[in-house]
């Protein structure tokens, strides 16, 4: 057996007997990177809403606690549609409830773009999270199938930078619609466009994410599969899900912290100006997805793990206290909060390979859903707690707060592998 050949059976699909390295790295490369844009789409969908918040106060009169609720809208149904989804992904297959995800935001620039009042910005909420809500199951069974061993590491990288560049990309393009033509409403035009886009490459280049071509690497190589009489919410029983589901509701909680106060929190710590302490949210996630990068070429290279994860998030933890003691220097404060983005970003490839390992043959749509929903449940709960620190004028809370939550996301981590025993 060739080279090629072996390596193609690592990633569960069937290849022909002549088939070059060259043409399973384009298989490979192509399937990444369609995910990846997939991806990085529905990271901007979070943001639909959020760039364009004062306007909303402004025209339609409405206040900070209705425009909390409809990030919560956004969250909720995201999170609990993320958990069952992974079941729907197992049944049908990845593909099909990729489009359907995709249409969703179509409909729900639609419905932001034609709201008049908290009722439409609500239904774009809630259309926006439905279709948040199954991408990870979607992503990680399409990556986890097609792609081969060598490169899977590569392939959840580039997953989570693309994520990092979706968050950044919608305030740019909603706040430049709106100075540019003056017309809010043409900002939703624009994503709805780029969502319609997104789904006719997709559709154009659907043999590359086609799941049914793929099977499980560990399967393939003659692993024990599931009982075929286990009940479906078996998985449910396994420690290490719900450590994994641990793990992101914390990390996710100091994510939250960071990207909603994180700013506001620098200006009255350090008396610097809020347009200085915008930048660091940005830096965060810039760093972010450069850590992301070299988290890539660390996870194919290192079994533990749980090693790569505590170490790098413990970095970003103490970055994040140092800044939370007020006694640095403004501009090493900013510098300092921001890098500590590159800690989270480098774990962020050994994060999700571990939630691979941990995840059973024949229930990996299920597991992911699961864990993934630990995302939106820290998103949800984290958001309104810092924000009642911050009323109390408790600024420092913002970062000791994020540093204790990455802190207990270590703990999760490392106990993930006992777990799994």
């Amino acid at each position: 057996m060739n080279t090629a050949t072996t390596t193609a059976d690592a990633a569960g699909l069937s290849t022909s007997p002549g088939q070059s390295a060259a043409q399973s790295r384009t298989r490979d490369i192509q399937t990444i990177s369609l995910i990846g844009l997939a991806h990085g789409t529905s990271h901007f969908f979070h943001m639909l809403l959020p760039p364009l918040f004062p306007v909303f106060m402004r025209e339609f009169g409405l206040s900070y606690s209705e425009l909390g609720l409809l990030v919560t809208i956004f969250f909720v149904i995201s999170g609990v549609g993320q958990a069952l989804s992974g079941f729907l992904v197992d049944k049908t297959g990845a593909r099909p409830v990729l489009f359907a995800a995709l249409s969703c935001f179509v409909l729900a620039s639609l419905a932001a773009g034609t709201a008049q009042g908290f009722a439409g910005l609500a239904l774009a909420a809630a259309l926006a999270g439905l279709g948040n809500s199954p991408f990870h199951p979607v992503d990680f069974t399409i990556l986890n199938k097609r792609v081969s061993q060598q490169r899977l590491g590569h392939a959840f990288s580039v997953h989570g930078i693309t994520g990092n560049l979706g968050w950044a990309a919608a305030p740019v393009l909603l706040i430049w619609m709106h100075q540019a033509t003056g017309n809010w409403r043409l900002g939703y035009v624009a994503t709805a466009v780029w969502a319609l886009f997104v789904i006719a490459l997709l559709v154009f280049k659907r043999d590359a994410i086609d799941d049914t071509q793929g099977s499980w690497g560990h399967e393939k190589a003659g692993a024990a599969k599931a009982p075929v009489d286990e009940h479906p919410m078996a998985f449910l029983k396994l420690p290490s899900v719900w450590l994994c589901f641990s793990f992101f509701f914390f990390t996710t909680s100091a994510l939250s912290a960071i990207q909603s106060f994180a700013s506001p929190a620098l200006s009255a710590m350090y008396g610097v100006s809020l347009a200085s302490t915008a930048f660091v949210v940005t830096g965060y996630m810039l760093a972010g997805a450069a850590g992301m990068i070299v988290g890539g070429f660390l996870v194919a290279k290192s079994q533990n793990l749980e090693r790569n994860i505590a170490g790098a998030m413990f970095v970003a933890a103490a970055l994040l206290a140092l800044t939370g003691t007020g006694w640095l220097p403004a501009t090493v404060a900013l510098i300092a909060a921001a890098t500590a983005g590159f800690g989270t970003g480098l774990a962020g490839p050994s994060r999700d390979m571990l939630i691979k390992r941990a995840a059973p043959p024949g229930a990996t749509g299920r597991v992911y859903g699961t864990v993934y929903s630990g995302l939106d449940t820290g998103f949800a709960v984290a958001a309104p707690i810092f924000g009642a620190l911050m009323d109390r004028h408790w600024n420092n809370a913002v970062f000791f707060g994020a540093s204790f939550a990455l802190l207990l996301g270590i703990g999760a981590a490392s106990l993930v592998r006992q777990g799994k025993r």
